[in-house]
């Protein structure tokens, strides 16, 4: 690796000499030139001088600040940045030591490792990597690199010190547009999203690759071998939510591969609809049940009547022994006897009593009945 600064840490009145080493390496990602698209060739990016329109030399080109709101740029050179009052220039003055959650992951901005410029950097550098271990701190300075200057964070890393350059806290943009209104998350969808994130187990940093990449590179090689390349099958897009614990409880059987244990069901909100659903089951079974009852009653009740039916002919035969127009008043009873027993429960209700009463009827009609014959005759 190349070193790209040179300075030092200042720690309190300890000196520690340090090199500077990029900790990142972009040039595995993803890069396109850009060419003509008529012929294929690439395409240069030439400096041009606005004024002249010449093509202007990396030697003369300089630096310039252009204030904001005013078009004028004033010409600044690299003797004028050396003679400003920045003591931060050469050196990483630590301002205090601070536990890392105290740190916004937004403020981080390139990290680099630091190594010590010489054996007589070795001990001290050693003594502020094991404090910082051993205290679990990190620490907060200011560092003036490549004509700027910004926040640092030191920490202990794999044996190394690793510097964060960290924006400013008036560099970071509030997040109150993006927030959304006042949400209701409820218990049982809360659990779930706790047991998802339990369910998807540790990181292996072996495992991350970039895919993007990968698909870059092979569709390079089938142009190149002038073949079609495969288009992959369209992913389904989970952008839309219906149900949120519906959408909660398959990420949590896919995340525990499709399992049904007993802790799968005792974290999902599955057995409360369980719950629900027996409810509704007993409700229906309780119904059921209410109108077999229902219907088995009038049934039964059908049946008694029909029962009791001749008992009532009984009883309309008896005072219709005698006479020989008896036949008549048995038809005529028989026949009350059947309306009365097609009427349901109220006609069983009467029993014998409407019986009774209307074979005295039938007799009553029949004696009216006999006194007009003897008129007609006389």
């Amino acid at each position: 690796m190349r070193s790209i600064w040179n300075g030092s840490i200042s720690f309190g009145l300890v000196t520690i000499p340090v090199k500077t080493y990029s900790a990142t390496d972009r040039t595995s990602s993803v890069s396109f030139v850009r060419i003509h698209e008529k012929d294929g060739a690439p395409v240069q990016y030439r400096k041009i001088c606005e004024l002249d329109g010449n093509e202007v030399p990396n030697e003369e080109v300089g630096k310039g600040y252009q204030p904001p709101g005013d078009d004028t740029i004033v010409p600044i050179t690299d003797d004028d940045l050396s003679r400003l009052p920045m003591p931060t220039a050469k050196t990483l003055s630590i301002l205090s030591f601070v536990d890392p959650t105290e740190i916004d992951p937004l403020q981080m901005d390139k990290s680099y490792y630091l190594a010590p410029n010489g054996a007589s950097a070795a001990k001290p550098y050693t003594l502020l990597r094991e404090a910082l271990e051993h205290h679990r701190k990190v620490a907060i300075g200011k560092v003036a690199m490549r004509g700027r200057e910004s926040l640092a964070m030191l920490r202990a890393h794999d044996g190394a010190l690793v510097m964060h350059q960290l924006l400013w806290p008036d560099q970071i943009r509030p997040a109150t547009e993006v927030v959304p209104d006042d949400v209701e998350i409820r218990e049982n969808e809360m659990t779930l999203a706790e047991t998802l994130m339990d369910s998807l187990g540790e990181l292996d940093p072996a495992e991350l690759h970039d895919d993007y990449r990968e698909a870059v590179e092979e569709l390079v090689a089938a142009k190149l071998e002038g073949e079609e390349p495969v288009a992959p099958a369209a992913a389904s897009s989970g952008a839309q939510v219906i149900d949120l614990t519906a959408a909660l409880e398959n990420s949590v059987r896919a995340a525990q591969g499709g399992e049904t244990g007993t802790e799968t069901e005792s974290a999902s909100v599955t057995p409360l609809r369980g719950r629900k659903a027996a409810k509704k089951s007993a409700a229906k079974s309780t119904a059921k049940k209410s109108g077999t009852t229902q219907q088995a009653t009038p049934r039964k009740t059908g049946a008694g009547a029909t029962k009791k039916a001749p008992a009532k002919k009984t009883a309309a035969k008896k005072p219709a022994a005698a006479p020989k127009a008896a036949g008549g008043r048995t038809k005529t009873a028989s026949a009350t006897g059947k309306s009365t027993a097609s009427r349901g429960t109220t006609a069983a209700t009467s029993g014998k009593s409407a019986a009774k009463s209307t074979t005295k009827k039938t007799a009553a009609k029949k004696t009216t009945a006999k006194k007009s014959s003897k008129r007609s005759s006389a």
